[in-house]
């Protein structure tokens, strides 16, 4: 918990504003946006306030963004028809356009490429799509999602991220992520419960179950060249369980990411729920520090930073939320080693200017985060 004068907390900041460079990402800070699905692409465009969305974020101080949840160019990769797609020449021209108002205010600019797999997204269940695919079947334990994928599915799902990745190159962007977190198609194969497949992307370890995941990240690395940063999202936890560790103990995770950092992974980004949270009992690393250690690749940390609860907790009970959680903790942590970016998210999707406000002691111009916040397309919507 932040306890720190509110005149300190530039000072707490001051390490993060520390320039950052790997490959073609180069960043004037530590400070990401993280990823938030907006889901107001109409037809898989991204709607005309949405550059401008990302550039209020970037002139506020924001080294990084990386954008929303943007659907590969397949049939299958989304569930919904208002998640942007990354392919075909009016999305990319519309996301052209928000990689020029990025780069306009000095920022880096970061698309993450999306496929869901067999998860049907029951915030727009009504909403039309193609009809899903996964590993076997399945979206979680027992919960039914898709067609299990045969290989030419797998070998077109591996170059449709190739393609997107392409695409992003041309236009400017200065790295992609890949989310491979939070029970989509990538967390599909590494988890036991939804990957029951007996060829080569199954098996009982999940250094077997991360060979799908290798193979687009070769096929990107293939796509965009040695000198392109590649970043891939992980978490432990799925949308169908909070719980699960599909990394036991730090051995185990060795198993499941050395695979990826071989094919061609540069950055991890470690996606758990409260960011202050130990991994593992007996040592106050994180999941972020964990992959650190193990990988020997810089990593991005996001969950919950400027908050004292998650974010279900926030949406389910719909209270206002402090905006100032545990940065005595972050700064910590930074200083220790443990990370190398921070992503922010709720609090930027508030209120674009947080950081700044923080830095200069405009406490009481905060916007607080709630559910109302949640369900807002836009700031000026």
């Amino acid at each position: 918990m932040t306890t720190a004068p509110l005149d300190d907390l530039a000072a707490l900041l001051a390490p993060l504003h520390a320039p950052f460079t790997c490959k073609s990402l180069k960043a004037p800070n530590r400070f990401c946006m993280a990823p938030m699905s907006r889901y107001f692409a109409p037809g898989g465009v991204l709607r005309s306030e949405g550059a401008e969305y990302y550039r209020r974020r970037a002139a506020a101080g924001i080294g990084t963004i990386i954008t929303e949840g943007t659907g590969v160019a397949i049939d299958h990769t989304v569930s919904a028809d208002t998640v942007p797609i990354f392919a075909g020449a009016e999305p990319l021209a519309a996301w052209k356009d928000a990689v020029n108002a990025v780069h306009a205010e000095g920022g880096m600019f970061v698309p993450q490429l999306w496929h869901v797999g067999g998860c049907a997204d029951f915030n727009y269940p009504d909403s039309p799509h193609a009809p899903l695919v996964s590993p076997s079947g399945f979206a979680g334990p027992d919960v039914p999602g898709g067609r299990a994928m045969t290989d030419r599915d797998i070998a077109d799902t591996a170059a449709a991220f190739a393609e997107s990745a392409r695409a992003a190159k041309a236009i400017g962007c200065d790295a992609i992520e890949l989310h491979g977190a939070h029970g989509y198609i990538f967390d599909q194969f590494f988890w036991d419960k939804t990957n029951l497949r007996s060829d080569r992307y199954g098996g009982p370890d999940i250094g077997d179950r991360a060979t799908f995941a290798a193979e687009v990240v070769a096929a990107c690395r293939a796509a965009v060249g040695e000198d392109f940063a590649i970043i891939f999202r992980v978490s432990q936890w799925k949308t169908y369980d909070y719980d699960v560790k599909l990394a036991r103990d730090p051995d185990e995770m060795h198993r499941w990411l050395d695979p990826l950092v071989r094919a061609g992974v540069d950055i991890f980004h470690a996606s758990q729920r409260r960011f202050w949270e130990p991994e593992y009992a007996g040592n106050p690393k994180n999941l972020g520090g964990w992959i650190k250690e193990v990988t020997g690749k810089p990593v991005i940390t996001v969950g919950s930073i400027g908050m004292d609860r998650d974010l279900m907790q926030d949406f389910v009970e719909g209270i206002s939320s402090p905006m100032l959680g545990r940065l005595e903790d972050l700064a910590e942590m930074f200083e220790r080693g443990e990370f190398d970016l921070v992503a922010l998210g709720r609090v930027l999707l508030a209120d674009p200017e947080w950081l700044e406000k923080v830095e200069q002691r405009r406490i009481d111009e905060l916007t607080p985060y709630d559910r109302a916040t949640a369900l807002k397309q836009y700031e000026h919507d």
